[in-house]
């Protein structure tokens, strides 16, 4: 994980020339709700990483699809093996851009909106999403909901199962930054 983190870094940072244009964070907390006739599942997890560049605004975060921890152990197993296939595709990826003028380094809180591709499944879809970052003292925090159509990355789900699990899941990101070292 300290690997994937110094390569974001450095990624970002090379795009400036100066390390502290970027924030990272380690622990990035990430859920995702299903709301169906028969039955709601959620998952969290806050094992995410995620950095942003706030001179170029780039946005990237990655997250392990397997540290999605359930209610039930049994959703768990299905969620990895049947249908998000985490050892075949094992994370999830977003690369993005803030696309509002809002001055990053300033204490304040600012409703932005993102633009990027979002990768599930193996499955890349561009997206346009709103969140909040808020800075205080130099420091970012960043909250989104978002809404991810299941079939939009070529998640099957069984006739079977089709009443337990909804075509669109709502998915909420929050992190804290820090300044990269």
């Amino acid at each position: 994980m300290k690997q994937l983190l110094c390569i974001i870094s450095l990624l970002l940072w090379g795009l400036t020339g100066r390390s502290q244009d970027v924030q990272s964070c380690r622990n990035v907390s990430l859920s995702f709700f299903s709301s169906a006739p028969l039955e709601d599942i959620e998952a969290k997890t806050s094992q995410g990483v995620s950095a942003i560049n706030l001179k170029t605004k780039a946005v990237y975060f990655k997250v392990p699809i397997n540290t999605f921890q359930f209610r039930k152990k049994l959703m768990q197993e299905h969620f990895n093996e049947n249908y998000l296939e985490s050892n075949k595709y094992p994370h999830a990826e977003f690369k993005g851009k803030i696309t509002d003028d809002v001055d990053l380094t300033k204490d304040g809180s600012y409703p932005v909106n993102v633009e990027g591709t979002l990768n599930i499944h193996g499955v890349e879809k561009s997206y346009k999403m709103n969140g909040t970052i808020t800075v205080a003292g130099g420091k970012l925090s960043v909250t989104s909901k978002f809404k991810v159509r299941v079939a939009d990355h070529k998640i099957k789900i069984p006739s079977l199962v089709v009443k337990n699990i909804a075509e669109v899941v709502d998915v909420t990101v929050a992190a804290d930054y820090q300044p990269a070292k």
